[in-house]
């Protein structure tokens, strides 16, 4: 190894690159010591359409005493890392589909008609700040096609596919492909390799290894067992064998072309791809869309048979209930990946936000929207909480209220964003 080497340490050869997760004994290579205060801190958000089932959607009590309803049971062994967010709400949203989605991340009033007209999302405007500190900007990733044309509302489709804008008329394209999100990480070449990337560094990677403290060496072994397990979860997406335990055996070809068709494995293939991202800083920022607003994703491995947005319009029904259900444990397989990674004295969740969202509370009701929050964003972010913002009143309990907040905290202070010019009180 050189005399001097970035804890970031980054392992090259043929085309890929596989940066490694923060270490510890960097005194071993060099001169630069290790402050957890400095760790990077992230944002992501968890996007579900068509709202949530509000009877089975609640939590009270603080901390370890908290409790949560059947929606958000999967959260459970991270209560303590938690913000449930009762009451905020997307002034500009009003009611009804698309208009809901496309500013759900900016507060805009969106434009009606064949222009396309709303504002930059505040993931993006982390992205510019971090885009010379990471290799990617952010992560744009989705597990349902965007659609075109319009709404009877008359606002467009487009609205209803994205909530990740680059700017007022061009929404972030969305990479529905874990394979090439996975790809993006390492290098281009990575998806033409024989073989798994690590093999084409193994040498370097046991050369930093023997120089490692032992606490390293471990956070070292567990990463690489990390990438090459999210590696196989992605060549193993396009086979669905009948029997569970030869899924495990059977060694698929990685897919090149084409979508998974087990939504499941699609979410949680993503859900490794932003872990991955976020452990060895190649980015710091990311946006996962579940489910489009309207959606009409459909649930075979849940017994259900109809779409997505047809089960929104009963919503208290059993299998509405299990939909959303669904997409928290997704949403809680994530926390839980960051949870157990750790990055000097806490963890990659500690040093991060993951926002869970919906544009809607019930089928058309956007008076308020669920939220959770969950990570610390480096200590400055008190965790294990319950809050209820709906006897506030409505110029106290802002969605883009909670937004400046965050900004604030992650480096980006503003006067004002959206329709708010306040922080959210008591976050």
């Amino acid at each position: 190894m050189k005399a001097k080497i970035s804890r970031r340490a980054v392992l090259k050869g043929l085309g890929v690159s596989v940066a490694l997760p923060w270490l510890e004994s960097v005194r071993v290579w060099g001169n630069e010591t290790v402050n957890p205060v400095s760790a990077p801190k992230r944002f992501a958000c968890f996007f579900q359409g068509d709202g949530i089932s509000p009877p089975d959607w609640w939590a009270k009590g603080q901390g370890d005493a908290m409790e949560l309803g059947p929606s958000l049971e999967s959260l459970t062994p991270h209560k303590t890392k938690l913000n449930v967010i009762n009451g905020l709400f997307n002034r500009n949203a009003g009611g009804g589909h698309a208009r809901c989605t496309g500013n759900i991340l900016s507060g805009v009033a969106l434009q009606r008609g064949r222009i396309i007209r709303g504002a930059a999302s505040m993931d993006q405007l982390l992205a510019r700040k971090f885009e010379q500190e990471s290799a990617v900007p952010s992560l744009v990733l989705g597990c349902e096609h965007p659609v075109s044309g319009f709404h009877e509302s008359q606002y467009s489709m487009v609205y209803a596919s994205h909530i990740s804008w680059q700017n007022p008329d061009s929404p972030v394209p969305i990479e529905l492909y874990p394979s090439l999100a996975f790809d993006g990480l390492f290098g281009k070449k990575s998806g033409k390799l024989q073989g798994s990337i690590l093999d084409h560094v193994l040498e370097q990677a046991n050369d930093l290894r023997r120089s490692a403290s032992g606490s390293d060496q471990v956070k070292i072994d567990e990463y690489l067992a990390s990438v090459r397990e999210t590696e196989q979860r992605v060549k193993k997406l396009r086979t669905e064998p009948s029997d569970a335990a030869q899924t495990q055996q059977r060694a698929a070809q990685r897919p090149a072309d084409g979508l998974p068709s087990n939504l499941s494995e699609y979410a949680k293939a993503m859900c490794d791809v932003i872990a991955l991202a976020f452990q060895t800083d190649r980015t710091r920022v990311a946006t996962l869309l579940l489910s489009r607003d309207l959606s009409g994703q459909t649930y075979p491995f849940l017994d259900i048979k109809d779409d997505h947005h047809s089960y929104s319009h009963s919503n208290t029904g059993p299998e509405y209930k299990k939909i959303v259900k669904f997409h928290v444990e997704q949403y809680a397989y994530l926390v839980g990946r960051l949870a157990a990674m750790q990055e000097g004295d806490r963890t990659v969740l500690d040093n991060s936000c993951l926002l869970f969202i919906s544009e809607h509370w019930d089928a058309h009701n956007s008076n308020q929207v669920p939220t959770i929050l969950a990570g610390g964003l480096g200590g400055t972010l008190q965790t294990g909480r319950t809050m209820d913002f709906m006897p506030a009143g409505n110029d106290r309990r802002k969605l883009c209220s909670l937004y400046l907040a965050l900004l604030d905290r992650m480096g980006i202070e503003l006067r004002e964003f959206g329709d708010a010019t306040e922080r959210l009180a008591g976050i």
